[in-house]
């Protein structure tokens, strides 16, 4: 073995016997960027395509901008839901009384109004089937699944909303190149100014 294959070994951290908690997420040191706690298990994500970054910059500056005074909006944040998943949104909107200050490191999911996921070819069925399910049992009122289509750049923003009484999510609809909702708040966003970043 020679001196350089030494130097890019990585040591992968062993997990508990009980897998880890969300204190261990904040805790462990060397974790790559953006890595998640589901069910116990530490998930790193790949790195973004720019598909993923243009979609995340035009929500996060839409949502910014007919933003109630009340309301926040954070990317790529840490949300508590339980002892043992902390995801990682790619965009939550929340209660501005939930923010705490510059060094804060999650949200609790009580504080959390909307999840927004960006589908990506690593997170495929956690977006789609693992996390809406974990948002929805954590109370989250709202989720978007956003879609690329094909290799043409097309997207789709799947728009969820929380039923009370089944604490599951019920699709209300799917959005091509204009997003109007009324929740969490009143929004209209031209999806067709993604193909212009």
């Amino acid at each position: 073995m020679t001196a350089e294959s030494v130097e890019h070994q990585v040591e992968w951290p062993v997990p508990p016997q009980d897998g880890y908690t969300v204190d261990d997420l904040f805790t462990l040191p060397n974790l790559p960027p953006h890595t998640e706690l589901i069910d116990g298990s530490l998930v790193f994500v790949s790195p973004q395509r720019r598909f993923h970054a243009n979609v995340i910059d035009l929500l996060v500056s839409s949502l910014r901008g007919g933003l109630p005074g009340e309301f926040r909006v954070s990317r790529e944040m840490t949300v508590i839901l339980d002892k043992r998943n902390g995801p990682e949104p790619d965009i939550s909107v929340l209660r501005a009384d939930a923010i705490t200050g510059p060094s804060q490191t999650s949200y609790q999911a009580e504080d959390v109004l909307l999840a927004v996921e960006v589908v990506s070819p690593d997170s495929e069925s956690r977006d789609r089937t693992t996390k809406p399910q974990k948002y929805a049992a954590a109370g989250i009122p709202n989720f978007w699944r956003v879609e690329e289509k094909g290799t043409s750049g097309q997207h789709i923003v799947h728009v969820y909303e929380l039923d009370p009484l089944t604490r599951l999510y019920v699709h209300t609809g799917m959005h091509r190149d204009r997003l109007s909702v009324a929740k969490p708040y009143e929004l209209d966003i031209d999806l067709t100014a993604i193909d212009r970043l």
